[in-house]
């Protein structure tokens, strides 16, 4: 712990006089470009063969913005006037190395049950989004056809990566400053499969490759995820028997393992995977309308064995009993599943065969479903569920999943995916070519 520091300190920025407490710059952090000042045992750092009158110190910078940064660093607490662009303060704050604490006090700890619209946000490329997927440090991307537009915490827009006509079909972020983006394979060339790109600049790092029997091949790559080890999972649709999931080593972008589809089942084309740290096992969902049935299963790499597997062949399906989409919950031992009118369904994993449990919830919507509605969508985030039904996004919580809080937003049309990260949920509409930004409000400090 950091000591209390009584030592004033002076600065002269873009002209103007500041003076504070050494204790004040303590709260930037060691990160912080204050945290050069202080030693090992955050004692403010002197020079013997300076004078006391020549202690000043010069940064040729925004003295506006410094003495908003100075009083965050002092109240914890960040008030922007009107008269300074947002963008210009963010900028500034990542010269001094303070832009943790700015997204701090901007929004609190993500909470589904207090969360406001914080903006909508227009995009420019033409055509309806398809995917958006939150980045760690409150950005995101949006997936347009063969583009995908990124966008940092200040949702300032970098530039597009271009996947050349190749149909994007997921993205991840793999940090702050690296995405890997899946897509289509284009016959008659060898394109397709995975890329790590820079987040900054666009740029293509290196692809991921796909060996079948030591042969290099072309595939498709579509859902993605990966795991604590670094290692990184995408369904695979190759031109011969290579149909399933691969993993590769997501730091040197090496093929390090293959989980072949095993005959009767799908793979392949999953719509959907999800990692399981508990059980170190990979959940793999694909579902209607992909394939006319649904395949959901639990694969564990380590003896290449399918530990658990749900399918809908040979049941009588209604579209009141046609699954949309899957998340596995690891500390209920369950699996939730929901249909087009948001009806939750949920699956024990302890039990081989297990049946869904369906749980009405939104018998009202049943003949109010929009010209071209979208299929919800689920996710999972500190104990909280969410499933997206048009315009909305539900909230539930509680051992019984009790609908707790509804986000709407009416302009842009339905919700065709949304995504939670950096303590922001981002919400894409499938018309207008415009996504949401929703924020927990940071907690006032009395």
């Amino acid at each position: 712990m950091m000591g209390v520091q009584k030592d004033r300190v002076k600065f002269n920025v873009g002209g103007r006089i500041f003076e504070t407490t050494a204790t004040t710059l303590a709260n930037a952090g060691r990160n912080s470009l204050f945290g050069a000042m202080f030693d090992e045992n955050w004692n403010l750092q002197s020079n013997p063969a300076t004078t006391a009158a020549a202690t000043e110190h010069f940064i040729d910078r925004n003295p506006d913005c410094f003495s908003i940064l100075l009083d965050l660093l002092r109240t914890g607490e960040l008030h922007i006037p009107t008269n300074i662009p947002e963008k210009l303060l963010y900028k500034e704050a990542l010269f001094y190395g303070l832009s943790d604490h700015v997204r701090t006090a901007r929004w609190g700890p993500f909470d589904g049950n207090r969360l406001h619209l914080a903006r909508s946000v227009h995009g420019r490329a033409p055509g309806d989004g398809t995917a958006i997927r939150a980045g760690p440090d409150g950005g995101c991307c949006v997936a347009h056809g063969s583009m995908v537009h990124v966008y940092d915490w200040t949702l300032e827009e970098h530039p597009p990566i271009n996947l050349d006509y190749q149909r994007v079909n997921d993205a991840i972020w793999v940090d702050s400053d690296n995405i890997v983006i899946s897509a289509c394979e284009r016959l008659g060339r060898d394109e397709g499969g995975m890329g790590l790109f820079s987040t900054s600049n666009g740029e293509l790092r290196y692809k991921f490759h796909v060996a079948h029997e030591n042969q290099a091949k072309s595939y498709t790559g579509g859902a993605l995820s990966f795991n604590q080890d670094y290692k990184l999972f995408s369904s695979c649709k190759g031109r011969s028997n290579e149909y399933g999931i691969g993993v590769w080593d997501q730091v040197t972008g090496n093929q390090v393992d293959f989980f072949y589809e095993p005959p009767g089942w799908s793979l392949g084309e999953a719509d959907k995977l999800q990692w399981l740290h508990g059980t170190n096992c990979l959940l793999v969902a694909t579902l209607f309308p992909r394939k006319d049935n649904c395949y959901i299963g639990l694969l564990d790499f380590r003896d290449k064995s399918m530990v658990w597997s749900w399918s809908d062949i040979g049941a009588r399906i209604t579209d009141e009993r046609r699954v949309r989409d899957a998340i596995a919950m690891e500390e209920t031992n369950s699996i939730c599943v929901v249909n087009e009118y948001e009806d939750l369904g949920f699956m024990d994993l302890r039990r081989a065969g297990s049946i869904v449990r369906w749980s009405s919830r939104s018998r009202l919507m049943k003949g109010k479903m929009p010209d071209e509605p979208c299929y919800p969508k689920l996710a999972l985030h500190e104990g909280q569920l969410f499933s997206s039904m048009n315009d909305s996004v539900s909230v539930f919580a509680g051992p019984d999943w009790v609908l707790t809080s509804r986000l709407r937003n009416s302009y842009g049309g339905s919700i065709c995916d949304f995504s939670i990260g950096g303590d922001r949920l981002f919400a894409l509409h499938s018309d207008e070519n415009v996504f949401d930004i929703w924020e927990t409000r940071a907690h006032s400090i009395v």
